[in-house]
């Protein structure tokens, strides 16, 4: 979906004669990138569909996938955990919604975690099953899980389009064994060897498949690209999360070391995760992760209108980045609405964060993220 304004030129005319206007031409209109990424991480959605929860359009009620669809969303992000504690998040659980979600004509962008639970930059767990696995062993599981799950996904009919492996790596992955930054910087050649079995097994199964390595934030990400740089780690896109609240409150700032990214590296970037508020309120009795004003950008009111706002401001700052080196951009978790009831304490931290506003209709920004 093309999201340039075209614009033309008027010109007058009298008599038999043409008068032309004394102004200069036009700039050359930019070439669309026909390959943006317009994504969502809708890794809750299997749960929140299965306890009934309704989603709305204009008030009229819609399938949640037929509404990003409709809105131009042409990328979904979906988490692997390796054993989970239940279903969710496990590989048939992904699988099974891959092919709903394939048959709908979405991109699949698979985002393996190498844990059990939630990885991040605080969190690198290994698999309970490679708890004891070090060196070689810990070496041959990874590349072994990571072809057996390509394996599945291709004869399931599913063909991924972008390949995470590792999820937030900022300190690395598989702790310790794989654990990078503080008292272990000098243990990136035992990453860079793990990724690499990774990154090989997804290659050898689908070369096509584009894969991330995945970075929080963007202060650190040049020290922690540049020593995957020095350990010759192959990979297709730098992938960056964004959140204001954690990660700093200046798009231009962002802008900036995207563009000192892209000049050292010569990668793509996609920002693999954002969001934020239309709203400061709750709508369960589940702790938010974010209500406080001093947390927003102030130029961008906790409002559907300030989030609208800032998600163009976001794709204007991925736009002009050289060479079209801006991928896309993919708002974690959409759909995760207060789906367990009002009074619930385990329900969503984030409902305020979402793209669906406490009746769960579609709010403007997911307008603007699909058609921009």
């Amino acid at each position: 979906m093309t999201f340039f304004l075209l614009l033309s030129a008027c010109s007058k005319t009298g008599g038999t004669d043409p008068i032309v206007d004394p102004v200069p031409p036009l700039p050359p209109v930019p070439s669309p990138n026909v390959n943006f990424i317009r994504g969502l991480d809708l890794s809750f959605s299997p749960e929140i569909l299965a306890a009934g929860t309704k989603f709305y359009q204009a008030s009229q009620q819609a399938d949640l996938l037929q509404i990003c669809k409709d809105k131009g969303i042409n990328t979904i992000r979906l988490r692997l955990w390796h054993s989970p504690a239940d279903a969710h998040s496990s590989l048939r659980e992904v699988v099974e919604f891959s092919q709903t979600l394939a048959s709908k004509g979405f991109g699949i962008w698979l985002d393996i975690h190498y844990s059990d639970t939630w990885a991040d930059p605080a969190n690198q767990n290994k698999p309970a099953a490679w708890k004891n696995a070090t060196g070689t062993i810990l070496k041959d599981s990874i590349y072994l899980y990571t072809t057996r799950v390509m394996s599945i996904f291709k004869s399931a009919g599913i063909s991924l389009k972008i390949v995470q492996v590792g999820n937030e790596t900022n300190a690395g992955f598989l702790w310790n064994d794989g654990k990078v930054g503080g008292t272990y910087d000098n243990n990136w050649s035992n990453y860079a060897l793990l990724l690499k079995e990774g990154l090989r097994a997804v290659k050898e199964s689908d070369p096509n498949i584009k894969t991330m390595v995945h970075f929080a934030g963007i202060d650190g990400a040049e020290w922690f690209y540049n020593n995957l740089a020095l350990q010759t780690v192959s990979y297709d896109y730098i992938g960056l999360s964004f959140y204001p609240i954690w990660h700093g409150k200046s798009l231009d700032a962002l802008g900036t070391g995207m563009n000192n990214l892209i000049s050292k590296f010569q990668k793509p970037i996609v920002i693999a995760e954002t969001s934020y508020p239309f709203t400061l309120g709750w709508n369960d009795y589940t702790n938010n992760v974010l209500g406080l004003s001093n947390q927003l950008i102030p130029e961008f009111t906790a409002s559907p209108e300030g989030q609208q706002a800032y998600t163009k401001a976001l794709m204007d700052v991925l736009r002009k980045l050289p060479q079209q080196q801006g991928m896309g951009l993919c708002w974690w978790a959409p759909e995760w609405v207060a789906f367990k009831g009002p009074t619930a304490t385990n329900g969503s931290s984030m409902e305020n964060l979402t793209l669906f506003d406490f009746s769960n209709n579609g709010l403007p920004a997911l307008t603007s993220l699909g058609s921009y």
